[in-house]
């Protein structure tokens, strides 16, 4: 049987626990079963016992005891577990510590923005969530995620029609975060730009209790109480949590409760059972909104004053509509896994619902057409889906040959009507009925995924079939019937080849067609003002990649790829004023760019990371104003992520800082109007631990924008209102404590 070896920490060569963690050398038998824990197929050996111990431990990423820095093992992209230096795409590892230490751990862009090709921007306004592209996939996104697709613990977090929800993550429990980027993502089906997996811990022994606390800058408080263990072979994990802030800019005030639990059971050797669910509630969280740029320049935390308006002195928008949001999300799943030898089966099941209403700053006195539907957006969805694959392994031709074949079904259905904003001359009310309909989205997915390996040669091709299905129930008759259907699919393949020029250096290239439908948010409106546009097509790309992995030495890792991407009948922004954005196809786009990614630890416990991404992304095609050569809005030509970070020998303090740097960015298609100006920041953080019998004790201090520098964070691309920018906050800091008690 094929074996490969690794090292990982672990604390179990004495009853006690160690003040330094023992290095222990395992052999990983079966590499092919991707979603089982390592603990499932590992015989850990203690060098000072020198017989085997059933411990659960976990894979890191560095050994303290020697400062090496080590691969990570990965099931992104090809679903079979993999040192991520054998995988031919882009696929970084985002770690418990960098999820976690330091962090408030409340929005996923903390942890991200040391990911090369993302941008991953906190808009500092939670009713509207992150802003996430990849490669400039999803950058035109006025709110919530499209474009990338999201997964929570195999449990998809964007909805069938390609909308996700980064805040449904739960950072708390994240054992790590993968991100794919490039061809390999298009396997993953419809609005596969990027892949970002989020993985949760398991219940480990011994039990343990942990509370945190941290506070900050603009009123920002978070407490979280987390409860983990095993119990009769049974592990749990369960936690909560409350955040609040007032905001840094006017009217952006947020709560935000997050609830979750993971059981997991093991019936036998070869098989697992996970159980997952989560709630996210948000309760009337204001929304800022975006201002111009003479507003943002005067003063970056107002608003954009309303001039129709009768008081005095006069509100902004945000105020005299009261623009706010309140989602209640709830969602479980479970997973099986069974293994038969090399073989395994595969199977997710998931289901839930996600209420929302929100209040927008429609106004009264604008000439509404017949279909606008309000300023007051109120829906319920219901959705639930189902994926299962078998991987089947064999030899073929003096290789290993591993084959996934599988079928992912999702359906969601919304009951959504929308209102008027205002009763006679009061606002921010939900007045009179605009909108009465039934929505339901539904995609069949089958999918087959082969990986041949011999010798230094890795191949994997896979291919997915997409179909997605919209219809349209209309019950509001009154301005005519929108009722309807749509259907849109694609194939999307995918090809990749890795050779492993030495021991330490590996070279890959993969290539693969993707494919964009519509979200139901681009399809509720025709430029025209003809209601739902059954008009629009989906968004087809070209992706090409070639790049290199390589292990410089025991302390450095450097990885580089260039990629191509040529998308045609590209969604853009069509109109978009009084609360109504349309969207229609804008011709063909070219993205050519490049990433480099460099870990390094160095001595006496520093280690340094470098995350660099070059994007030239245009449309190469010209279409109405739009000149051929325009950048893509919301896409920077360049980021940067860098950090010196430094740990005691003995894990008891540590210290950092990172700076984050973007090129200026623009916020409409024709480049007309004033860019996001480019800005370099910088932050800092110091950490400390201590361990007292059965307690432990954790404390951060962190302090971001240093030197308080006055900056755009992220855009609202193609107002036509001309408020574009959010802005960043100044100088803040945040102060955070936990205790954990093991029993």
């Amino acid at each position: 049987m094929e074996t490969w070896q690794a090292y990982c920490l672990i604390r179990l060569c004495r009853p006690a626990p160690l003040t330094r963690p023992s290095r222990l050398l395992f052999t990983l038998e079966n590499p092919h079963a991707a979603s089982f824990p390592l603990e499932h197929h590992c015989q850990p050996v203690c060098r000072r016992q020198r017989h085997p111990r059933p411990h659960a431990f976990a894979a890191e990423s560095a050994d303290l005891a020697t400062g090496q820095v080590m691969d990570t093992v990965v099931v992104s992209g090809s679903r079979i577990a993999h040192p991520s230096q054998e995988v031919p795409a882009s696929i970084d590892v985002v770690d418990s510590a960098r999820i976690q230490e330091g962090q408030i751990r409340v929005n996923a862009s903390e942890a991200l923005a040391a990911v090369p090709g993302l941008v991953v921007q906190n808009r500092q306004n939670y009713a509207q969530d992150l802003q996430i592209s990849s490669r400039g996939f999803g950058a035109r996104s006025a709110f919530g995620v499209r474009g990338v697709k999201l997964i929570s613990d195999g449990i998809p977090a964007s909805m069938p029609d390609g909308q996700g929800q980064a805040a449904t993550f739960n950072l708390d429990t994240a054992e790590r975060i993968e991100v794919l980027r490039g061809p390999f993502s298009a396997i993953y089906g419809n609005h596969s730009g990027g892949v970002i997996q989020l993985f949760s811990k398991d219940g480990q022994n011994p039990p343990s209790v942990e509370l945190n606390v941290t506070g900050g800058s603009y009123g920002t408080s978070k407490v979280d109480l987390t409860a983990q263990g095993q119990a009769g072979g049974i592990g749990y994990v369960l936690d909560g949590s409350r955040f609040r802030t007032d905001g840094f800019r006017d009217h952006s005030a947020a709560t935000r409760e997050q609830a979750f639990g993971k059981i997991t059971v093991k019936p036998n050797a070869d098989s697992k059972l996970t159980i997952v669910a989560n709630s996210l509630h948000q309760g009337n969280t204001q929304d800022p909104l975006g201002v111009t740029w003479a507003t943002f320049a005067a003063n970056p935390r107002a608003g954009e004053i309303d001039t129709t308006d009768t008081q005095n002195p006069k509100r902004t928008f945000a105020e005299r509509y009261n623009t706010r949001k309140s989602i209640d999300h709830q969602q479980i799943g479970a997973t099986y896994e069974q293994a038969f030898g090399e073989d395994r089966l595969h199977v997710t099941v998931y289901g839930g619902n996600r209420d929302v209403i929100q209040y927008q700053a429609f106004n009264k006195g604008f000439q509404a057409p017949p279909k606008h539907s309000g300023g007051v957006v109120d829906f319920q969805r219901q959705f639930y889906g189902i994926d299962t694959n078998w991987l089947h392994v064999n030899q073929l031709a003096g290789g290993k040959l591993s084959t996934t074949i599988g079928i992912d079904y999702g359906r969601s259905s919304d009951d959504r009507t929308g209102y008027e904003n205002y009763i006679g001359n009061g606002f921010g009310v939900k007045g009179k009925l605009r909108r009465d309909e039934q929505d339901v989205v539904s995609s069949l997915d089958p999918y087959i995924q082969a990986e041949w390996q011999s010798g230094p040669w890795l191949l994997s091709a896979g291919v997915r079939y997409s179909k997605m299905k919209v219809a349209v129930n209309d019950h509001f008759l009154s301005n005519g019937d929108d009722s309807g259907s749509l259907e849109f699919s694609h194939t999307t393949p995918v090809l990749g080849l890795l050779y492993k020029l030495t021991p330490s250096v590996n070279v890959y290239a993969s290539a693969a067609r993707g494919f964009e439908a519509p979200t139901l948010n681009e399809l509720f409106y025709s430029g025209t003002g003809s209601g739902f546009n059954y008009q629009l097509k989906p968004a087809t790309s070209t992706n090409l990649e070639a790049g290199i992995k390589a292990r410089i030495n025991s302390n450095t890792h450097l990885n580089a790829a260039l990629f191509q991407i040529k998308t045609s009948d590209e969604l853009v922004v069509d109109q978009s004023s009084g609360g109504r954005t349309s969207y229609r196809n804008g011709g063909k786009t070219l993205r050519q760019g490049m990433e480099v990614s460099l870990d390094s630890s160095l001595p006496y416990g520093f280690t340094t990371k470098v995350a660099l991404t070059s994007l030239h992304a245009v449309y190469d095609q010209a279409f109405g104003s739009v000149r051929e050569g325009s950048r893509l809005p919301g896409v920077p030509s360049a980021n940067l992520f860098a950090e010196l970070a430094w740990k005691d020998t003995l894990d008891r303090f540590g210290a950092a800082l990172e700076s984050v740097a973007s090129n200026q960015i623009y916020a409409e298609d024709s480049n007309s109007e004033k860019p996001a100006p480019g800005y370099t920041v910088f932050n800092a953080r110091v950490n400390a631990k201590q361990n007292a019998g059965k307690w432990r004790f954790k404390e951060f201090a962190r302090l971001n924008n240093l030197f308080d520098k006055t900056y755009v964070g992220s855009v609202i691309v193609g107002d036509s209102n001309k408020r574009y920018y959010e802005a960043a906050p100044g100088r803040n800091w945040l102060l955070g404590a936990s205790a954990q008690y093991s029993f």
